[in-house]
């Protein structure tokens, strides 16, 4: 059960992933999940249908999301925030100034392009929201790919976006994952979105994952690169020790924040 005290970004997630399992619930059933008032249940489900998440119908929600979709970008956003901005600054920490970095989609990379806006470097951004945070940095060179944002996610995907990549050779790229461990690899729910990440870690001589702890538990559809071709993965204290533990046997260098 989850009590009135439960943050809002945590609520919506609880009510998001419920409702999605069951395909739909009532107010009462929702409220009743997670102890909020019927009143801030309907606020909820007003905001998560604003996100394409769900729809309304009157006395509850029926979800939108299929088994296997990703949540919204701004869904996403909400989630831990401080556990990504710690990752973010651990990650930040492993490029020196002057390197030239390939930044991935995502709502983790976006917590790291806010890092490095303010530092020393050459960084292409693969989504409109990272190329915003960086756009007017002082000591930054931006570097803007081709390609086709998609909607909500903004990330540049297809082979525009892959060319620029193939172009070029970056000093570490930061991607982000849908899904990783070290059985599975790197996994992405979206194809094209795939293809850009594996053209970023094929363009860059460090690729340096970024994961909070729930995506060790998640295997997406679209195989992006096996973990072998990681050198570093960043990700929280409490994620799973036995998948970190094999990532390490594997050769990947796992730092927790």
């Amino acid at each position: 059960m989850f009590n009135s005290g439960v943050a809002s970004a945590e609520r919506l997630r609880r009510i998001t992933e419920a409702v999605r399992e069951a395909g739909q619930l009532s107010v009462a059933e929702l409220a009743g999940l997670t102890g909020a008032s019927e009143m801030t249940i309907r606020r909820d489900l007003e905001v998560l249908a604003d996100q394409g998440v769900l729809e309304r119908y009157r006395g509850g929600a029926s979800s939108l999301l299929l088994r296997g979709e990703e949540p919204p970008f701004g869904l996403r956003e909400l989630e831990r925030p401080h556990a990504k901005r710690r990752i973010a600054a651990e990650a930040a920490s492993l490029i020196a100034d002057g390197e030239s970095v390939v930044l991935d989609s995502g709502t983790t990379c976006l917590e790291v392009a806010r890092v490095l806006a303010g530092r020393r470097l050459t960084v292409m951004p693969l989504s409109l929201h990272a190329a915003n945070a960086l756009t007017g940095a002082p000591r930054l060179k931006l570097l803007l790919p081709g390609g086709e944002p998609r909607p909500g996610e903004l990330a540049l995907t297809g082979p525009l976006t892959e060319a620029s990549l193939a172009s070029l050779r970056f000093d570490t790229a930061v991607v982000g994952c849908c899904g990783l461990n070290a059985a599975d690899g790197l996994t992405a729910y979206d194809l094209a979105d795939a293809a850009v990440k594996r053209a970023a870690i094929a363009s860059a001589r460090r690729v340096v994952a970024v994961a909070d702890a729930a995506k060790f538990s998640r295997t997406a559809l679209a195989f992006v690169a096996p973990a072998s071709a990681l050198d570093a993965v960043v990700t929280e204290e409490d994620a799973p020790e036995d998948e970190t533990g094999a990532l390490e046997a594997a050769g990947v260098t796992v730092r927790k924040v």
